[in-house]
């Protein structure tokens, strides 16, 4: 089976928020580091709270609309607006879909990633989410131009992902409070890239069992 039915799928932000909240205190262990040290603990928050929310029988669009109103206007810090327009774009993209297959997907992802561009100065190498997203957008993109199956190139996704989450450890940040540190901010994941390779590695799981 080469996709699935968006009715239903909403569980699957269910499974994502699951993630999120079961990594709390690692994200903002990371984010202490350079950071605020609060990006779990927000994280966790707007995620558990859009769980409670959600229909998990209804549709991923639905429910990642669910989840981007609780993350743009519950939480703090800066990822609350970025994450919330990320999955509003992606919701948007996929909105009356009645399956989602590799290319329904792959616009899904991009949207998330053009929205969050968009909304942010940020560029790929300059320690954020983006050296976890965009990557990941671009390999998945490849894998199915290549002919590559939709469950085999959401793993190349999810792969691409931790690829870019851990090339952080070696950047400077460039945005962000974490700038002020310089040098400093060399040696550490970025909390938000972790975040985002955590969220598109659910996506490849859930979506891959539910392919199977």
């Amino acid at each position: 089976m080469q996709a699935i039915d968006n009715k239903g799928a909403g569980a699957i932000v269910s499974e994502i928020a699951t993630a999120i909240v079961d990594n709390k205190a690692y994200l903002s262990e990371i984010d202490g580091k350079i950071g605020d040290g609060d990006h779990g603990v927000n994280m966790a928050k707007g995620f558990g709270r859009a769980a409670d929310r959600l229909d998990p029988a209804g549709t991923l669009d639905e429910a990642m609309q669910v989840l981007s109103d609780v993350l743009m206007s519950e939480i703090g810090g800066s990822m609350g607006p970025l994450y919330g327009m990320m999955f509003s774009d992606m919701a948007d993209s996929i909105e009356g879909a009645e399956q989602i297959d590799a290319e329904a997907f792959g616009k899904m992802i991009r949207a998330g990633l053009e929205g969050v561009q968009d909304i942010g100065s940020a560029k790929v190498g300059d320690k954020t989410l983006l050296d976890a997203f965009s990557p990941a957008v671009e390999t998945f993109d490849a894998a199915t131009a290549e002919g590559k199956s939709f469950a085999e190139a959401l793993q190349a996704m999810k792969a691409a992902a931790a690829e870019g989450r851990d090339s952080t450890i070696d950047m400077v940040a460039k945005v962000g409070r974490s700038s002020r540190l310089g040098e400093r901010s060399r040696g550490v994941l970025d909390a938000g890239a972790t975040s985002c390779a955590m969220i598109l590695g659910c996506f490849a799981d859930s979506i891959g069992n539910r392919l199977a």
